[in-house]
């Protein structure tokens, strides 16, 4: 399904024009063969778990979730991406929801995944917080999170040159803190993703998961009551 909805805001974003740009300019920036470390991740998911896939580009990740039986949708402010990840499942025959949003701006869907995969979601220090703590919100009880970004530290072959756009634990640790952490950890990895993500990179790798049913209300709970 194609545009499932469409904001016209996230036309506005300069990020979003810089992006569009870019894969205007080429097809499979990113390559086609799914996240290294998502897939890695393949285990914990089952056939009819619900997955949202945040900035995703041309569908690399969420056509590799849909081969797997997983119902996913894929949201991106870049149109030329997500027409192509829509063109890619119709032609895999897989069924992809895409919605074309600016994250910082979406409103965010509460407790309606099993899966939030954020790969290499490249936010400022004025998004981040909001657009992880959404993705968060989006989890439904013991929904799982997976997240790999470009680490703080050395700029190496791949990634941002500058901090704006890169993370650290401690900020993950802050920014997911509702969240049970079953792993985290900041490593150089060497990338073969397209030409866009290739040679050595610092990363950081998150793997969290939501509270069960009962954790969570006895959370919200205790927080409308502290409030």
């Amino acid at each position: 399904m194609l545009a499932d909805h469409d904001e016209p805001a996230a036309a506005a974003n300069p990020w979003a024009l810089r992006w569009e740009a870019r894969y205007r300019a080429g097809e499979s920036l990113f390559g086609t063969a799914p996240n290294a470390f998502l897939a890695a991740q393949s285990g914990l998911l089952r056939p009819g778990m619900r997955a949202l896939c945040p900035g995703e580009g041309e569908g690399r990740n969420a056509l590799f979730l849909a081969g797997l039986g997983l119902s996913v949708t894929a949201v991106d402010f870049a149109p030329t991406a997500l027409a192509r990840a829509g063109a890619r499942a119709r032609e895999a025959g897989l069924d992809v929801t895409t919605i074309l949003a600016d994250l910082a701006l979406w409103s965010w869907p509460e407790a309606a995944f099993d899966l939030v995969a954020l790969i290499f979601v490249q936010l400022d220090a004025g998004e981040r917080v909001a657009v992880h703590r959404g993705a968060a919100r989006a989890l439904a009880p013991s929904g799982l999170l997976v997240l790999e970004a470009f680490a703080r530290g050395p700029a190496r072959d791949c990634g941002p040159r500058g901090e704006a756009s890169r993370y650290d634990v401690a900020m993950l640790r802050e920014d997911f803190a509702g969240l049970e952490i079953v792993s985290l950890m900041e490593e150089t990895t060497l990338l073969a993703e397209g030409a866009g993500h290739r040679g050595a990179a610092s990363v950081v790798r998150l793997v969290a998961r939501a509270p069960a049913q009962g954790r969570r209300r006895e959370e919200e709970s205790s927080a409308s009551a502290s409030a």
